[in-house]
Parts: C-alpha cells; sequence; structure tokens
C-alpha cells in the first residue's frame, strides 16, 4: 500500500469517528432538549404530580416539612424533572435506537426490539407494585414502630426512601429477564430452577419479611406472592429457550445426516 493511500485510508477512518461523535453528540441534544420540554410541561401539573408522590405519607399521616429556604422548590423541580424524564422516555429510546442500530447485526436488533419493550413494562411493573404495597405498608409500621419520638421527616428524606425503595423492585421484576439471558448462555436451566425451588421460597419469604417489617403476616404475602409468581415465570421462560435451543440442535443433526 502507498503512503497515499494510508492517508486515505487514515482520513477515512477519521471522518467514520468524526461522523459516529456527530450522531451521539445529536442523539445527546434530541434527548436533552426532550426532557427540558416534557419536564416543563410536567411542572404545569406539579401539584397532581405531587398529590400522587405523597399520597402513601398522607394515608400514614405523617406531615412532611422542609428546613431550607429552596427545599420546597427543588423538590417541586425534582418530581418535574422525574416525571419529565418519563414523558420523554419513547423519545430518548428512539434516539439510542437509532444510533446503534447501524452497529447491530438484524439478529441482535430482532432480539433489543423485543426486550426493550418487555423490560420497560416488568420494570414499571414492580415500581407500581411497590408504590401500592409494600411503601405505604413501611411508612405505617416505621412510624408507629417510632410513636415514642416525635417525626420530623423533611420532603427530602421522604423523596429520598421513596426512590431508594420503588427503584430495587423495578429492578427485581426484571428477574425473567435474567433469567432469559442466564439459560440462553447456558448458566441456568429449567432442572437447576426446579431443584432449587423449595430454597427459593424460603429465601423469598425472607426477603419479603425484611422488605415489610410488620408483624402482619398478610403484609408479608402481599410482597410474597408476586416474588414467587415472578420465580415460576423464570422457571417456563429458561423452559422455552432450552426447549427452542433442542429443536435447533435437532435440525442441525438432521440437515448433516
Amino acid at each position: 500500500m502507498s503512503q497515499d493511500d494510508q492517508i486515505d485510508s487514515s482520513t477515512s477512518g477519521k471522518m467514520s469517528l468524526l461522523n459516529h461523535l456527530q450522531a451521539l453528540r445529536k442523539v445527546i441534544m434530541v434527548s436533552v432538549i426532550a426532557v427540558l420540554v416534557t419536564s416543563v410541561a410536567a411542572f404545569s401539573f406539579v401539584d397532581p404530580l405531587l398529590s400522587i408522590v405523597l399520597k402513601p405519607a398522607n394515608d400514614a399521616h405523617i406531615r412532611l416539612v422542609y428546613t431550607g429556604v429552596t427545599e420546597g422548590i427543588f423538590f417541586k423541580l425534582h418530581i418535574a424533572l422525574v416525571f419529565g424524564a418519563m414523558a420523554a422516555s419513547p423519545i430518548l429510546l428512539w434516539q439510542f435506537w437509532r444510533f446503534l442500530v447501524p452497529a447491530l447485526y438484524p439478529k441482535e436488533r430482532g432480539y433489543i426490539a423485543r426486550l426493550v419493550p418487555v423490560s420497560i413494562v416488568l420494570f414499571a411493573g414492580g415500581v407500581v407494585f411497590g408504590y401500592y404495597t409494600v411503601l405505604r405498608i413501611m411508612l405505617i409500621f416505621l412510624i408507629r414502630f417510632s410513636s415514642e419520638f416525635q417525626e420530623l421527616i423533611t420532603i427530602s428524606n421522604y423523596l429520598s426512601f421513596t426512590e431508594h425503595l420503588l427503584i430495587p423492585f423495578g429492578l427485581l421484576f426484571e428477574y425473567p429477564l435474567l433469567v432469559y439471558f442466564l439459560a440462553k448462555i447456558g448458566i441456568l436451566t429449567p432442572e437447576k430452577l426446579v431443584q432449587y425451588r423449595k430454597y427459593s421460597i424460603v429465601g423469598i419469604v425472607i426477603i419479603a419479611a425484611i422488605l415489610t417489617p410488620s408483624p402482619d403476616p398478610f403484609s408479608t404475602i402481599i410482597v410474597a406472592v408476586p416474588m414467587l409468581i415472578l420465580y415460576e415465570v423464570g422457571v417456563i421462560v429458561s423452559r422455552v429457550v432450552f426447549r427452542k435451543k433442542r429443536l435447533k440442535l435437532n435440525e442441525l443433526a438432521g440437515e448433516q445426516g
């Protein structure tokens, strides 16, 4: 290869890298603008959004306070930003999808196109479940357990507590997807999941009891049942994955034979 060809090749590579960086810059700019626009729109409806966020605290008869001059407005801005990001999520996903598609094989595109919507639904389901069940139960229990003290809970503390509780529940509901990937690469098998089912049930009940520190067993059952259902869904998912693998192996064996 001549020196001129090497220079052209180097220039082409640099241009390709610059094109990728420009595309990434566009994705980030469009995403930021989308979140800003939806957050401003959400701020105009901040009072109804606040009633949703504060409902578990109101049900537990907690009167929230703020200790800084700007704490109240920043709390509202935070709420608007969270709901704005949720409203803008289709645009964000579409932008990153357009950026990633050129680098993916058709099979990989198919996987992502199917799994991303499922992942979003599972995460949202976990957050909603945590909001309507565990959050309220924990607030009531923790306040009653400390009834000898006068509570002084700030809005920032409440928001932090809520986010740190609901996000893990969203991630917990991603369990079937985790099983799918582990079964796909051969780490998990349906036999293993069935074999360890009884130990998993005990573990799930213990986790549910920790997440709902209430003497009422009904609260533990409310949290444990969806987790048990998720485990069984994981068993079904792993069976489907292994059945498809077995069919492909049989087809390959038939073609070779």
